[in-house]
């Protein structure tokens, strides 16, 4: 397989991850508990598919590094941080959400999902953004 097309496959997913989370936000708002259920999965699935593509990439390409520019390198280490802290709490967080939502324990889905909802979509956001500084914005910094 050729490595250098997952970083922009993980990209791909992450963005698509990210619209999922809007539209089934949305759905749920309306009312839609079908649909809401749906944007979910897919939102799930997709985010599964990129850790395993994450995991794959580095497994085989080793890390990346960022250096050039360096007035923007701590930029992006602190967007980098915060993205790896918060990616990582996500996890367990959507484990749980998803059960309980399972389960039909939709008044216990509810309050957690309050804070899933914002996490999970701040890092599918700032992965593709992580994508553009490394790969489009900063090619040289590979």
């Amino acid at each position: 397989m050729n490595l250098s097309v997952l970083p922009a496959l993980n990209a791909a997913l992450n963005a698509f991850s990210a619209v999922c989370l809007v539209l089934g936000l949305i759905n749920i708002r309306q009312g839609r508990r079908a649909a809401h259920r749906t944007c979910m999965t897919c939102a799930l699935v997709a985010s599964a598919l990129f850790l395993t593509s994450y995991i794959y990439y580095h497994a085989h390409a080793g890390r990346t590094i960022f250096l050039e520019p360096p007035w923007f390198r701590p930029i992006y280490l602190t967007l980098l941080l915060t993205h790896t802290v918060l990616a990582v709490t996500i996890v367990p967080m959507i484990i749980i959400t998803v059960s309980r939502a399972l389960r039909e324990r939709f008044d216990r889905h509810k309050k957690i999902a309050r804070w899933t909802w914002p996490i999970w979509m701040y890092v599918s956001v700032t992965g593709v953004v992580i994508y553009f500084l490394l790969y489009q914005i900063f090619p040289q910094s590979k």
